[in-house]
């Protein structure tokens, strides 16, 4: 569980500290390339990277955060829930998009 709180703390701080940095800062390609496909339900990845801030966002969203207007910054349980969820995506992209080597 240590590990865990670890990743939340740090998400959270890099959303504070660093909100325009680009997403591949917390995830990896492959991660942030499901998480934008779910999210905007396209095929198509934008041209600029993703930022840390609609990345957080996104996964506070799988995690049933409503991203309405008055909302605030989405809490650690959220995070956790669309942390869960986002890896359960990662595994089913990987296999309809295994990765080429070479």
């Amino acid at each position: 569980m240590n590990i865990i709180a670890c990743l939340l703390f740090w998400l959270s701080f890099i959303n504070r500290q660093e909100p325009k940095a680009s997403c591949s800062t917390i995830l990896s390609e492959i991660e942030w390339q499901a998480l934008y496909c779910v999210i905007d339900q396209t095929k198509k990845f934008p041209k600029p990277t993703p930022t840390v801030s609609q990345a957080n966002s996104w996964i506070a969203q799988l995690g049933g955060f409503l991203a309405r207007k008055g909302d605030g910054e989405p809490g650690v349980t959220v995070i956790w829930r669309g942390w869960h969820r986002l890896h359960d995506i990662v595994s089913t992209w990987l296999l309809f998009h295994p990765p080429s080597y070479g």
